[in-house]
């Protein structure tokens, strides 16, 4: 019995491997195909590149980009936006242009995805020129020393700093600060370092090193020169901002 079985199942072999081969191929290719892929939808940002020398983004754009993609369901799940890539080349942009559009070759995605569709078609861009300024850098001081001495000076070094930034953002009468300096426990004179902090967040420093240093004179309070109702002396008052607290 096992003898005819062993006969039944060697004989002509090899065809019955080719027809299994066969049955497996036409399976392969008769499944449909939505068994095996799927789609999904994905938002990703369009990064503006190659922007015009002298020239400025004024508002900040909405790059998003939604995307629906196709590909194998063994591959679709791990799919994130970080695999995908959209650049818009911004090299033959202009002031006077403010909707651009977006193609599908601008579209990077991995090998074995299909991007069916993506919106939208137009990104809104405004530009402006750029206006260079030179802006006065004024000290942020906070309170008042304690009693019996008094505030006799202030220096900031640089005292002007070179700001940039689309033009109808940079205006003549801006300044830029320092970060706050509380004087009401300084005793001794004292020298900071603080960051600046321009008038508006379009504008940039255009310095490599975006930090002054404060030189701050402290004295003792000249009591004979005090009031009657021990108010304090007047300030050699030097070009810099004070805030009582």
């Amino acid at each position: 019995m096992k003898a005819m079985i062993k006969e039944i199942v060697v004989r002509n072999w090899q065809l019955k491997v080719l027809a299994l081969f066969l049955a497996l191929v036409l399976w392969i290719i008769l499944i449909p195909e939505e068994k095996t892929f799927a789609e999904k939808n994905l938002t990703i940002n369009l990064e503006l590149v190659n922007i015009p020398p002298e020239v400025e983004v004024l508002d900040p754009p909405d790059t998003s980009l939604n995307l629906k993609i196709r590909a194998r369901k063994r591959l679709i799940n791990d799919l994130r936006p970080e695999n995908f890539s959209a650049r818009l080349d911004m090299s033959r942009a202009s002031i006077y242009q403010q909707e651009y559009l977006i193609e599908a070759s601008m579209i990077k995605a991995p090998a074995g995805v299909e991007i069916v569709s993506f919106s939208p078609a137009y990104v809104h861009v405004k530009l402006e020129r750029t206006k260079k300024l030179e802006m006065e850098v004024v000290p942020t001081i906070i309170g008042r020393p304690p009693d019996g001495y008094q505030l006799a000076k202030v220096e900031v070094n640089p005292n002007r700093v070179m700001v940039a930034g689309p033009e109808s953002k940079v205006r003549a009468r801006d300044k830029v600060i320092t970060s706050p300096i509380d004087a009401s426990t300084l005793t001794t004179s004292t020298v900071l370092d603080v960051d600046l902090i321009l008038p508006r967040p379009e504008l940039r420093l255009l310095t490599p090193y975006p930090r002054a240093r404060v030189t701050i004179i402290i004295e003792k309070a000249d009591s004979r020169a005090s009031g009657a109702n021990g108010s304090r002396t007047a300030v050699r008052r030097s070009n810099f901002a004070q805030l009582d607290l």
